[in-house]
């Protein structure tokens, strides 16, 4: 037991003095501890504030090490602990995760995302059980996890946030209903290739229970079609972000009730949506100049519309009714270095431009003019 807590000892003397190191720290003395050199003589002595204040420079790692140095600590970094990363754990992360979510109660953000799958429905049950103040978590590419993750989250995580469960393609529509329905403060959502979670069920329960949805991500769902894209736009007047990329049964009438029902909306996601076509476009381009007047006569900016548009692949679209979107949107830029209205394979739509890209134009030609 000696020894192991000699080497703990050790391995957070070398951390804490390589930090010193990078903070270009010398001889501290805080409240009677003595830093010399960054060797740190007495660790049970170190006031929390400062014990704490340190650990938020340091790896997750060192954390979790510095948890077991002593009692005190241990009961320190449970209570002040609010934010938790594993991802760099790259085996046993399932038992890693059932050892500490018991220990750090007070965890608002909770990050497990993989490069192979490796956490289970018992560590996220685990994980309800315990870290009920949690806002944040990232669950991203779990492929093991079942609808029991869901039900658990739901039942102990009331209080999210954020929601990252990207790539878990096991979850069923019904289980992220059931989810949508206890955690109404969701404000973003990432459903990224949850082709069977993510479909007109799931979209409708989202846009009636999380009205304060801000950020979607529906890439790769390809069971949505308009019914569920139109109940977030009645559900959800906050969305700002919304990421429909490939899926292909929606149709302009998706894009119509967006753009009359959800005026923050600054981001749209329409790569290979294919039976998009210029009614959408002339809708987007509508709204946005009623906003714009409207937004002038309360203070409103040229920032005002829409900021990015990806309508690459959308092959329907003609260049003059996408030209309208961009010139009632100014943050829409086709410019070099500033591309946020992105038209890849969409080769007929090589004359749009934005006002920027259309003044440095005739710039270039003035310039030329003068020279001959």
């Amino acid at each position: 037991m000696i020894g192991k807590e000699s080497l703990r000892a050790e391995v957070l003397n070398l951390s804490f003095e390589k930090l010193m190191m990078v903070g270009g720290c010398g001889d501290i003395c805080v409240k009677g501890v003595n830093l010399k050199a960054g060797v740190i003589t007495e660790w049970k002595d170190i006031p929390v504030e400062l014990l704490m204040q340190i650990l938020s420079l340091v790896d997750d790692q060192t954390v979790i090490i510095a948890s077991e140095v002593c009692r005190g600590w241990r009961e320190a970094i449970c209570f002040g602990l609010t934010r938790l990363s594993l991802s760099w754990c790259s085996k046993n992360m399932n038992n890693l995760v059932l050892s500490l979510a018991p220990k750090f109660t007070k965890l608002q953000t909770l990050i497990l995302r993989q490069d192979k799958p490796q956490l289970e429905d018992n560590a996220v049950e685990t994980i309800a059980n315990f870290c009920h103040d949690l806002q944040i978590l990232d669950l991203s590419k779990s492929f093991k996890l079942t609808d029991r993750s869901l039900y658990a989250v739901a039942l102990g995580c009331r209080d999210l946030t954020k929601l990252n469960i990207s790539g878990c393609s096991a979850f069923s529509d019904s289980a992220l209903a059931y989810l949508a329905s206890f955690c109404r403060k969701l404000k973003v959502l990432n459903l990224c290739g949850c082709v069977k979670a993510a479909s007109d069920t799931a979209l409708q329960a989202i846009g009636h229970y999380c009205n304060q949805l801000q950020f979607l991500n529906l890439g790769w769902c390809e069971n949505v079609s308009d019914v569920g894209v139109m109940s977030l736009a009645y559900g959800c007047p906050d969305l700002r972000t919304l990421d429909l990329c490939g899926c292909v049964l929606i149709t302009d009438d998706s894009v119509i009730a967006l753009a009359n029902r959800c005026p923050h909306l600054r981001s749209l996601g329409l790569y290979y949506c294919q039976n998009i076509t210029d009614r959408a476009m002339y809708s987007l381009a509508q709204s946005k100049v009623k906003n714009r007047m409207w937004g002038s006569v309360n203070g409103g900016n040229d920032e005002d519309g829409l900021r990015t548009l990806n309508i690459s692949q959308c092959t329907a679209l003609t260049p003059s009714a996408v030209q309208a979107v961009c010139d009632s949107s100014p943050a829409l830029h086709t410019c070099s270095g500033r591309h946020s209205l992105i038209m890849s394979g969409c080769l007929n739509l090589t004359s749009v431009h934005c006002a920027c890209a259309v003044q440095a134009h005739r710039a270039i030609g003035t310039l030329s003019n003068i020279a001959h």
